[in-house]
């Protein structure tokens, strides 16, 4: 039976989560970003607010938006086939090496103190964002992508580090793949297959790291909370083919800048988060 405070509870609990798929599935489809990079600020600070262990709150965020990438990647991938911006060949050479990414960076996390996890990714996105913002379009690190165990580097760090912050590898695959001379449709589409190879070993993995962890909120499985995933997931498969629609009808230069600014706004948000924790501490 649900007492006036549950209720009082859920009258804002459920459009607001609603609300977090619907922006995350706009931003999967648009830039192959699988749409954790939304969900896990609001969940940490919605489990913030709850009152939860600050112990598991960022693996708790983590872990759920983890799993919402999987159906939001699925769906995607299947909008972005529909317009030819995805490239088999590419995500299956990058797959395998993307998944042992995904397993070590899983495990890692369960090790890594977020704070610096905050910093390096802060750093890192403001350089791309700058270079896929306001850089030259022209500008390449190689004429093609690089072959043979040379390259497994690239989708080995995006496998990884996507799976400590609980984000597709949109994130960091679109500029590496633009920077090697892929197109950025073609490269956002094809991300958004590396966000379902990233998640579905990361999810796992949460579920299993946080089973016995105390101070979980209700109805989580581990460092995975049912209850997010349920009311975040409907909407955000609502919005996905609508990102992907407006993905193909921006051009080259334009979608580089929706890119670059959106990166710029979330590497400056993990960057204070980081300056705010280390003043804290």
């Amino acid at each position: 039976m649900f007492t006036a405070e549950t209720t009082a509870l859920l009258l804002w609990l459920v459009p607001l989560l609603a609300a977090t798929g619907l922006v995350a599935g706009v931003l999967a489809g648009l830039l192959g970003v699988g749409g954790g990079i939304v969900v896990v600020p609001v969940l940490y600070h919605l489990f913030s607010y709850l009152g939860i262990d600050p112990g598991v709150r960022m693996h708790l965020a983590v872990g759920t938006s983890l799993a919402t990438i999987i159906p939001t990647s699925i769906r995607s991938v299947r909008a972005h086939m529909q317009r030819d911006g995805f490239d088999p060949e590419l995500f299956r050479a990058w797959a395998p090496a993307v998944f042992g990414g995904s397993v070590a960076g899983t495990w890692l996390a369960t090790l890594a103190d977020f704070s610096v996890l905050t910093s390096i990714f802060g750093v890192v996105g403001m350089l791309m964002a700058l270079q896929m913002g306001l850089g030259n379009p022209d500008w390449r690190l190689g004429a093609r992508l690089p072959r043979g165990r040379a390259s497994l580097g690239f989708p080995v760090m995006i496998g990884s580090l996507s799976a400590m912050m609980g984000i597709g590898g949109g994130t960091f695959s679109v500029p590496a793949l633009t920077l090697f001379g892929t197109p950025i449709h073609r490269a956002v589409g094809t991300s958004s297959g590396f966000g379902l190879v990233i998640s579905v070993p990361a999810t796992i993995g949460f579920a299993i790291g946080g089973w016995n962890a105390p101070g979980l909120a209700d109805f989580s499985v581990g460092y995975v909370n049912v209850l997010g995933l349920l009311l975040i997931v409907p909407t955000t498969l609502l919005t996905v083919p609508l990102g992907a629609r407006l993905a193909h009808t921006l051009s080259q230069h334009r979608l580089r800048q929706a890119f670059g600014i959106f990166l710029g706004i979330t590497a400056g948000r993990m960057l204070w988060d980081a300056v705010q924790a280390a003043l804290g501490s």
